[in-house]
């Protein structure tokens, strides 16, 4: 992300629920572009996102005018990047396209959109868009290829069970850690406690009988309900 980025390359990051997309990319946003040269702002789309409510978002950002009908970043920074979480939210009107989506595809092709009050185009200069979605389900929509044409599509792998097992057996050992000199009935069953809650999680996965309805939309499952039982 930071090589990409630091080129002006726009990414997306796709991958199922619970891997990390978020985190990591609040933790490089953080680390490399909040500086004297970057500014950046953050943001989620929903299924009630509006485009006049994302275009607002961004031109309150992009403040600084260079000339006529042209802006840039706020306190005169070199460059913008925007990062959007869920940006196949928002919900499809009537002739089956996502106006939030829309209005930065028209960024993407001709550098601008129209001002909503004098209704003149305005050109935004240097942003770098980030963003991240989860597969097409329930309440997420696919975007169109006009859109993403536009990005460096990179997808993040849902971890396997060795590597659950790993990681989870290494917070156990963490909170062990915290309770002093624990008995060791309680530090022999860590492997049992973490290869159980993985089994139990691999056949609520892909069991028939727990797939989510309008009545039941809850039960979509991911790693979040493990690192509940951690």
């Amino acid at each position: 992300m930071n090589t990409l980025a630091s080129n002006g390359k726009h990414i997306l990051f796709t991958g199922p629920t619970g891997t990390g997309k978020t985190i990591s990319i609040v933790n490089e946003i953080n680390n490399h572009f909040s500086n004297e040269d970057y500014a950046n702002l953050t943001t989620c789309f929903s299924g009630q996102t509006g485009a006049n409510q994302v275009q607002k978002t961004i031109e309150a950002k992009m403040s600084t005018r260079r000339r006529k009908g042209v802006f840039g970043p706020e306190d005169r920074k070199k460059h913008m990047v925007i990062f959007i979480d869920d940006v196949n939210m928002p919900a499809k009107e009537i002739y089956d396209a996502q106006p939030p989506i829309e209005l930065l595809r028209q960024w993407m092709d001709y550098g601008g959109w129209y001002d909503l009050e004098t209704k003149e185009f305005k050109q935004l200069m240097d942003m770098i868009f980030v963003a991240a979605m989860g597969p097409p389900s329930a309440g997420r929509n696919s975007i169109t290829n006009r859109y993403s044409r536009h990005f460096m599509i990179q997808y993040v792998e849902p971890f396997s069970s060795q590597s659950m097992k790993k990681i989870y057996t290494n917070v156990l050992e963490w909170y062990y850690s915290t309770l002093g000199q624990p008995s060791k009935g309680i530090t022999n069953v860590r492997d049992n406690i973490v290869a159980s809650t993985i089994e139990l999680y691999n056949k609520i996965k892909v069991s028939k009988e727990l797939l989510p309805t309008p009545a039941k939309s809850h039960y979509v499952y991911n790693l979040r309900d493990i690192s509940k039982v951690f």
